[in-house]
């Protein structure tokens, strides 16, 4: 039986319900993975740097998918829970036309200006080459990316969870087949790995945009937008902490990637890419699950049904803390064998990785919370609170203990800054929470 927004959630429903979007952003996270598995054990360690080395300014554009599905998402599942259903079509119409709009924008601008970029973050030689060959490539399937993970959010507002997962699984797939024949079959080296990825790109993001155009069987489709701006200012400022999370996410990851440099060189960067593509993995799982999980809560804030909202919450929170302890210790005992995957062709760099993984797996008993925490504000469009949660954590306080910790620990600061400003959000977040409690009701 279909479960719908509308049910009263325990927790085996609830986990059912969380699960397509948890496995989606796993092999999401995953298909990226591929990528540096092959670039890495195919091709050498310096076009994996340079790979790595671009990424963080790569990832930069993507999330803008992100704020119009989070945001919008609130907006359009409130919508949908005050039985305003055309009008919900409408808006959601409006934002994915905005997104492409967007999207061709920002792609053109970043292959213009990529060399210049690249260079400025300290990239030079055989890595800059790479890494502008790469994203210039990457770029042309930016307009795909962006509407994917807009989509990631209204496939579990209109109900239909698994549509999103069986997109990403053929992203994913189409990631892997072309890493395989461009790489190993063709020895088109990082070319090949640059087009694998914008192929996957291409096909995770046609999916949805041919189910939203058709007649179908989900809460939403695509008809005449509505242009209303103050809708779309809503948008922007309710989905605000998406983009800042993951904006900030990027800067912090170029702020990384020059710290290492300095500390480490090369091999620093290579290392911090392979902690990045396993540290996509486990906290996708944190991910997916607060994406599953607010449209929910959007819906029951628009039914005013405060005391399902409550339940979620709290339910929520005992799920979080039970996965972060998981993934402590998973992290902990797979660092070698995880480690291996990248780099068991050179001794010195893997015992280099299982070392920082050890360390930065710390970060894993409270991000997961402190995800929640912003996505859960958003969801209920205290867009504000959000933001503020996520400027903390993943811009203020990562920038600032990657560049202090550092001066006393030297490059082991650098492994165990992530986890520190995490440690530092949860409290942020529990102040949120308590704060917060008498006005929403949970």
């Amino acid at each position: 039986m279909d479960i719908k927004l509308s049910d009263h959630f325990n927790y085996r429903r609830l986990l059912r319900f969380t699960l397509p979007p948890v496995v989606m952003m796993i092999f999401a996270s995953l298909y990226g993975v591929v990528d540096g598995f092959f670039v890495s054990n195919f091709v050498g360690k310096t076009p994996f740097a340079a790979v790595n080395f671009i990424m963080p300014f790569l990832q930069l554009f993507g999330p803008i998918g992100f704020l119009f599905g989070a945001g919008g998402s609130a907006i359009v599942a409130k919508l949908l829970g005050e039985k305003k259903r055309e009008e919900a079509n409408r808006v959601f119409s409006m934002l994915v036309c905005i997104t492409v709009g967007l999207s061709l924008f920002f792609g053109a601008l970043g292959i213009v200006f990529l060399p210049q970029i690249a260079s400025l973050l300290g990239a030079e030689g055989e890595m800059l080459e790479n890494a502008v060959t790469y994203g210039r490539i990457v770029l042309l399937g930016l307009p795909f990316l962006m509407v994917q993970f807009e989509f990631e959010t209204f496939f579990v507002t209109a109900e239909k969870p698994k549509l999103g997962l069986c997109a990403t699984l053929i992203a994913g797939f189409t990631n892997i087949a072309l890493d395989a024949l461009f790489i190993v079959a063709f020895n088109w080296g990082i070319v090949g790995a640059a087009c694998a990825t914008a192929a996957s790109q291409v096909a995770g993001g046609l999916l949805p945009l041919f189910y939203f155009s058709r007649k179908n069987t989900s809460l939403l489709r695509f008809t005449k937008p509505v242009w209303d701006l103050k809708t779309l200012w809503k948008t922007v400022t309710n989905g605000a902490s998406e983009l800042v999370t993951h904006f900030s996410l990027s800067f912090v990851g170029m702020l990384f990637n020059i710290q290492l440099l300095s500390y480490a060189g090369e091999d620093g960067v290579a290392v911090y890419g392979i902690l990045m593509y396993l540290n996509f993995i486990f906290i996708s799982a944190f991910i997916g699950y607060s994406t599953g999980v607010c449209p929910i809560i959007s819906y029951h804030l628009g039914a005013k049904n405060l005391d399902e909202v409550k339940n979620i919450f709290k339910k929520s929170l005992v799920i979080l803390f039970s996965l972060s302890a998981f993934m402590l210790a998973a992290g902990e005992l797979l660092a070698g064998p995880l480690s291996a995957i990248f780099v068991s062709y050179d001794g010195r760099l893997l015992d280099m990785t299982v070392h920082a993984m050890r360390l930065f797996c710390l970060s894993y008993l409270s991000v997961g919370v402190d995800i929640f925490g912003s996505a859960f504000f958003t969801a209920l469009g205290d867009g504000k609170t959000s933001a503020i949660i996520s400027f903390l954590r993943t811009f203020l306080l990562q920038a600032a203990t990657v560049l202090i910790l550092p001066l006393w620990l030297n490059l082991d600061g650098i492994w165990l800054a992530d986890g520190v400003a995490n440690l530092v959000a949860l409290v942020i977040s529990t102040i949120f929470f308590i704060k917060e409690r008498k006005k929403f009701g949970y």
